[in-house]
Order: C-alpha cells, then sequence, then structure tokens
C-alpha cells in the first residue's frame, strides 16, 4: 500500500483483516493496473479507509455489507466536519472508483456507489499573471546573473570560491531553463521535473512529456526557452552533474532529479523578488493556456498542449479570457 499519513495507517490497522486486504487489493489496482501516481493512490486510500472506519462503526463487519446508505451517512459526516465542496466531490469519486472495482472483483454484490451523488465543486477562475508580468517572472535568472559576484568567502581558497560561483551560475541557468519551460510549454511541475535529457527534440524544438496515468504526449516550445536549454546543458548542467543524476534534465543543487517542491520555491521566491502577484508553477500553467487562447489558438489544441483528458478542463481558461476582455470594456468604453 502507498504511504498515507500516519492516522490513515492507525485507522488501516484497526479494520477487520478482510477489509484491509480489499483496501491493499485496491491500491495495487490503481498503481499496477490504472497506472496511478503514488499521490493519486495515497488520496484514494485515505478515502477509502474512512469511508470503512464509518461503516465499521455503523456495524457492517463484512464488505458485501456495504451499501448506498453507509456511503451517504459517511459523506454526511464529513460535511458535518467540516470538508470543503472539492474535498467533498473528490471523496465521493473515491467511493465510486472503490465501489465499481469491488463489484468487479467480487466483492460486492452491486456497484452500490453507482447512485452515489457529490456535490458539484465550486471552481475559481484561476490567477493568470499578464503577459508582461509572465515575461519579467522567466526572465528574472538572468537579470540576477547579471548582478556582480558576490565577495570571496572568509578563509575559503581561490579554488574554493571560483567552485561556489560556478555552482551559483550553474543554479541560476537551471532557474531560467524551469521558468522558461514552464512558461513555454504549460507543462505541470511533475512533468517539468520527470523530463529526461532524451526527452528534447532540439531539431523539432519539441518535449516529450509523461503526464497522467502515463500518458505521453509531445508538447512544442519556443526559442527563448531553446537558449535557456542550450545554456544550461552546455554550462549548467556539466557544473552539478553527479554520478545520481542518471538522465534527469533538470538537477537539484546536490546533483539529484530537481524536486517539484524546490521547482515551486523557485517559481514563488522570484516572483516575490520580482514584485508579482504570488504564483507558483501552476499558476503559470493557468497563464500559458490563458495566453494561448487570447493569441487566437484552438481550444482543442490546448487541450492537448496542456494533456487534459477532457475538453471540460480546458474550458475554465475561456472564461479568463472572457473576464479580461470585461475588465478591459469596464475601462475603455465609454458607454461601460
Amino acid at each position: 500500500m502507498s504511504r498515507p499519513d500516519r492516522g490513515t495507517r492507525a485507522r488501516h490497522q484497526e479494520l477487520p483483516p478482510a477489509l484491509r486486504d480489499a483496501v491493499d487489493d485496491f491500491a495495487e489496482h490503481l498503481s499496477r493496473v490504472r497506472n496511478r501516481s503514488a499521490h493519486t493512490v495515497r488520496a484514494y486510500v485515505t478515502d477509502v479507509v474512512s469511508l470503512l472506519d464509518h461503516a465499521v462503526r455503523m456495524g457492517c463487519v463484512d464488505l458485501g455489507e456495504l451499501d448506498l446508505s453507509v456511503l451517504r451517512s459517511w459523506l454526511a459526516r464529513q460535511r458535518t466536519t467540516g470538508a470543503a465542496r472539492t474535498s467533498l466531490a473528490r471523496r465521493a469519486a473515491s467511493a465510486r472508483a472503490f465501489s465499481a472495482w469491488a463489484h468487479r472483483a467480487g466483492l460486492l454484490p452491486a456497484d452500490v456507489g453507482a447512485a452515489l451523488a457529490s456535490p458539484r465543486a465550486h471552481r475559481e477562475l484561476p490567477s493568470v499573471l499578464r503577459a508582461d508580468q509572465a515575461a519579467a517572472l522567466v526572465e528574472a535568472p538572468t537579470r540576477q546573473r547579471a548582478t556582480p559576484a558576490a565577495a570571496t568567502t572568509t578563509g575559503a581558497t581561490a579554488d574554493d570560491d571560483a567552485r561556489r560561483r560556478a555552482g551559483a551560475e550553474a543554479v541560476l541557468l537551471r532557474d531560467r531553463v524551469l521558468l522558461e519551460l514552464l512558461y513555454a510549454t504549460g507543462v505541470r511541475v511533475s512533468e517539468a521535473c520527470g523530463l529526461d535529457v532524451g526527452d528534447v527534440d532540439h531539431g523539432r524544438r519539441v518535449i516529450r512529456v509523461f503526464g497522467k496515468g502515463g500518458r505521453e504526449r509531445s508538447v512544442p516550445y519556443g526559442v527563448p526557452a531553446q537558449r535557456a536549454l542550450d545554456d544550461w546543458l552546455r554550462r549548467g548542467r556539466p557544473v552539478l552533474v553527479t554520478a545520481r543524476s542518471g538522465s534527469a534534465l533538470l538537477l537539484g543543487a546536490r546533483g539529484g532529479r530537481l524536486n517539484p517542491t524546490t521547482a515551486r520555491s523557485v517559481v514563488g521566491g522570484y516572483a516575490e523578488a520580482e514584485g508579482l502577484p504570488r504564483t507558483s508553477p501552476h499558476g503559470l500553467r493557468h497563464s500559458a493556456a490563458t495566453h494561448l487562447l487570447e493569441g487566437g489558438a484552438d481550444l482543442r489544441a490546448v487541450q492537448e498542449l496542456l494533456g487534459h483528458s477532457s475538453l471540460a478542463s480546458t474550458q475554465i481558461y475561456t472564461h479568463v479570457s472572457v473576464e479580461r476582455l470585461r475588465a478591459a470594456y469596464r475601462q475603455a468604453h465609454p458607454r461601460a
């Protein structure tokens, strides 16, 4: 089973053996058959353990006794404890997925979760940067490189100081290529950090990305990102590379594959340093999608670029564009 939090592990161990086995088999199904990420498996397992714990408290000692009333009671209890609508929608989806799997596996006489309704999650419009703000963000590491180097550390040898400066320069080149790729391609931060050197087609200016569910797609990038990639591969990556680097394209300061948490800190740090609105890698993804649509890109093409399995996920960006259009109209039109 994927590693959930301590509370979930404790509740999992307290379940009857048959229910524990069902949870473990479901997690294995999600991971190996459905090819879900560890994060997704962890979330589903947490929800299912919570559901079965509630079912046991209601007197269910066998999985076959799970019915729609138990599922609804569980969701109602989640709501009374203050769960947000988005959380309730996700937990209902987890319950439906588990019920469907258990029915197919012969553990439930019927797919009781098929009739489980869930609250419609309220979707707020994503915050996006203006094009000039996005440009300022991705160019921030270049401006930092233009500042004078820090003074030599007291007691350090000339070689130590040269290595320190080279490492700092390499990290700036890494930051620049990370920001360029996130904005140029709109990929998820996990997808960017998962890129290998061989996933970059320099001739066609395309990267090969493995998204949710292991789905592969090709995403183009522009000339500025190509320049950043060239600089990184020629003058940055060789400085940071170690035996543990493997084929990873983006590296951390110690030579391992760049961690998504570090990437988020990089984006947020540069945004703050530039005096820009608080943003994240996902904010750059939102910005890229919005700017593509505002520039006239086809919605289906943007769906493919972002790796959305459903067009409904992409359509939210059309609302962002309309909001900007309304704002410009209200500001500029004499009859607004």
